[in-house]
């Protein structure tokens, strides 16, 4: 996650996350995409990803997480659902957002034919009960995996 401009604060707190999809494509308007995000968040939460609250919006996705390795599995949960993600898209033949895909993905992107997320993941440290409450009571859901 090196080229994100957004720090973890302190792994010991939680932090509202932001990840977006390349371009704002709306892609999270199938439940098969959806599930996929939320299958991936089920396995994080396995491996100690502490998941307060979530939102899959239509282009990018908000949770209020917390873990020791927050960096490290924001990128295992960017690069796994990515990867779920296209390969759902081409096994559907959903080849207009193939071809969005294709097309605004970052030109030093030479390894792959797409990009799906955005580089990077927008991090705000929760710094207080008054915050937490504030982006839980957005449209964002206790998360029940």
């Amino acid at each position: 996650m090196g080229r994100s401009r957004y720090k973890i604060v302190d792994p010991q707190l939680p932090h509202f996350i932001t990840c977006t999809v390349l371009h704002w494509i709306p892609v999270f308007t199938r439940p098969a995409t959806v599930e996929i995000i939320l299958d991936s968040l089920r396995f994080l939460k396995q491996d100690g990803l502490k998941i307060y609250a979530y939102v899959v919006l239509e282009n990018h996705l908000h949770l209020v997480a917390q873990s020791e390795r927050l960096e490290r599995d924001m990128a295992r949960f960017k690069s796994h659902t990515a990867k779920q993600l296209i390969q759902y898209l081409d096994q559907d033949r959903v080849t207009q957002i193939l071809e969005q895909l294709a097309f605004y993905k970052k030109a030093h992107k030479h390894d792959r034919a797409y990009q799906f997320w955005q580089e990077g993941f927008h991090a705000e440290w929760t710094q207080n009960d008054a915050m937490m409450r504030q982006k839980i009571k957005e449209p964002l859901v206790s998360l029940k995996l």
